[in-house]
């Protein structure tokens, strides 16, 4: 039987994208015993939303425990790309100390100095991890050098860049303390010991009155609403009633407060019940569907509310509305303004980076949050669930400073072979994009450090890929705001547009793609003002797509040739929001992503130009 656990130590992993949190999270699940040595493991057992899994990204942060001697360790994954950043900051808030890992062959990227300079500013002591030494192209002690360099860079206290160093392959469970290549027999002894060793236990006596911050929402189809959180004093207890301490009575309201109906604790990945929580363990509870992130659970006699969590605000907005072309309400079950409203503000709840505002319109809600990844990521997750909506194309959110406009600024890092250094930088001049640094990456390949506004960039990636084929990879981050910087170029060619609605047929399509790049294929069901291509020159192009070929009594060799049809280029959702200009919308119902007009109808369109043209 495993000793009872005397003591806690609460840990993050934060990292830049793909640097091997989740994969380590693994190891260690594996290497303290969690798993039963029959049971069938997946990997990255910690991503459990279909979407991490297509993507291959962490999106929520999500906590687990292990044993490790008589000391229980509780680990929080968390996300490391940047738009998920709110999730990283309330991840954070749970946590005495910080796993940093760092790829042994990239190094610090983005990511890396964003969470450091949170995990920093709330004094956290840190272990960092030089993951993937086992690479042909590792170079440790390089890395080491620059993380030491961020460090001091970022810490405000001599003691911040006081922390050990542990060398790991976490991918087979194997670390050394220092620098150097774990042996053959080696496991994660040194690592756990560093977190023992470096992380103080979580502070708070559990005779006192209890107190505990909430951090994360969850939900159950038997218990309702879910509260994650932490108990920062104190003891919480399942049998006593405790206050909600929630905006509200900051403000003079009365606090609800009864017992919980179900009090739960992290063990292995999943949650069992228990009686009790001390101060410092994390918890997760039920019988309180008013709470929200950032409310406290108080002891009734001593009701004090603790600082409420702030995140970064959003830096980049986008309309959803509802689904108004001619094919609407054909394949999803929530199509009305009050379900996607309802939809947006289930969201906020759980996500404090997502704001949520109202328009002129009744039918079209404004979303807010930290890029594009974010906000795809919310969509697709609606458009699974059922939901038909149309959305705009993402906007900057300005800022005024000493009376002058500001925009969202962004350091990016793309990853490309050495061949296409050059298309980088061509790609960002006209974007207004600064390249700060060019430095040797794996091998023929370069790593191009760059800033620009972030409004250049939507669309960036798209463009990026497709220059270099799929070669590239691309990681940016919110560095702060710049002074307008004036009209930025989109993209080059025009709208091919359907100019009345039917299926598409071979004989017109075959037509078409000789004045540009189609985005459907024959037999697809097209509409007035649907974007069907994108034109070779700018400008729209009207054109008939449904026309089906004249019939006659004469046969000729050449006439009745089979259509050869270049394959159309299919758009996802990310590349449709980056694709489209300010007068169209993206059409995204559970069966399809369609790019139309705002305007469908022509005249009305052409009406619409006159107009912005006599505004001037």
């Amino acid at each position: 039987m495993s000793p009872v656990p005397t003591s806690i130590r609460n840990v993050a992993l934060v990292a830049h994208v793909d640097h091997g949190k989740t994969t380590l999270v693994d190891a260690l699940l594996r290497g303290t015993g969690v798993f039963r040595a029959n049971q069938d493991l997946v990997d990255r057992v910690m991503d459990s939303n279909d979407q991490e899994r297509e993507r291959g990204i962490t999106i929520l942060a999500k906590a687990a425990s292990v044993t490790w001697g008589d000391v229980k360790i509780n680990l929080v994954d968390t996300p490391g790309h940047a738009d998920f950043g709110g999730e990283v900051e309330r991840a954070l808030a749970l946590v005495d100390g910080v796993l940093l890992l760092v790829d042994a062959a990239e190094g610090p990227l983005p990511q890396t100095r964003y969470v450091l300079s949170k995990a920093l500013a709330l004094r956290l002591p840190t272990v960092v991890v030089i993951n993937k030494v086992d690479r042909h192209d590792a170079r440790p002690d390089e890395v080491l050098s620059e993380v030491e360099e961020l460090f001091l860079d970022l810490a405000t206290d001599a003691d911040d860049i006081d922390f050990p160093i542990i060398s790991a392959v976490a991918r087979e469970g194997r670390a050394v303390l220092g620098i150097g290549m774990p042996g053959p027999d080696d496991d994660l002894t040194p690592l756990l010991q560093a977190i023992v060793d470096t992380l103080p236990e979580p502070g708070g006596d559990p005779g006192d009155p209890f107190q505990a911050i909430v951090t994360n929402l969850d939900a159950s189809d038997y218990l309702g609403r879910l509260a994650v959180g932490r108990v920062v004093r104190g003891t919480m207890r399942k049998d006593q009633p405790m206050a909600l301490l929630d905006e509200e009575v900051s403000e003079g309201a009365p606090a609800v407060t009864r017992k919980p109906t179900a009090l739960l604790g992290f063990e292995g990945i999943g949650r069992v019940e228990v009686e009790s929580r001390t101060a410092g363990d994390l918890f997760v509870i039920g019988g309180f569907p008013e709470v929200e992130i950032g409310d406290t659970f108080a002891d009734p006699g001593t009701p004090e509310a603790l600082p409420r969590l702030s995140v970064d605000e959003p830096v980049l907005r986008m309309t959803f509305g509802v689904n108004t072309s001619p094919l609407a309400g054909q394949a999803g079950k929530f199509v009305t303004s009050r379900q996607l409203k309802e939809r947006l503000d289930r969201e906020v709840l759980g996500n404090v980076s997502i704001k949520v505002n109202e328009t002129d319109s009744p039918d079209v809600i404004e979303v807010a949050g930290r890029g594009e990844l974010q906000l795809a990521v919310l969509i697709e997750s609606m458009r699974r669930e059922g939901y038909e909506m149309q959305v705009s194309r993402p906007e900057v959110i300005i800022k005024e400073i000493n009376g002058k406009r500001h925009e969202p600024q962004e350091r990016g890092v793309v990853d490309v072979p050495n061949d296409h250094v050059g298309t980088v930088t061509q790609a960002l001049a006209p974007r207004k994009g600064r390249v700060t640094d060019l430095t040797p990456g794996d091998t023929n390949r370069t790593i191009v450090t760059f800033e620009a506004p972030a409004r250049g960039l939507v669309g960036f990636r798209g463009q990026l890929l497709t220059a270099t084929r799929g070669t590239a990879l691309l990681h940016t981050h919110h560095v702060g705001w710049v002074e307008w910087v004036g009209e930025l170029p989109h993209r080059m060619g025009g709208a091919m547009l359907a100019d009345r609605k039917g299926p598409t047929t071979a004989h017109a399509l075959d037509n078409l793609q000789l004045r540009g790049e189609l985005f459907v294929g024959p037999g697809v069901t097209v509409y007035e003002g649907m974007v069907i291509g994108e034109g070779a020159r700018g400008g729209d192009m009207v054109v008939n797509a449904v026309r089906e070929k004249q019939q006659t009594n004469i046969r000729t060799h050449s006439h009745d040739d089979a259509a050869k049809l270049v394959p159309p280029r299919l758009h996802t959702l990310e590349t449709a929001i980056e694709w489209i200009a300010d007068d169209e919308l993206v059409e995204v119902t559970p069966d399809a992503i369609r790019i139309r007009k705002r305007l469908l109808a022509e005249p009305d369109r052409r009406r619409a130009g006159k107009r912005a043209t006599a505004a001037g």
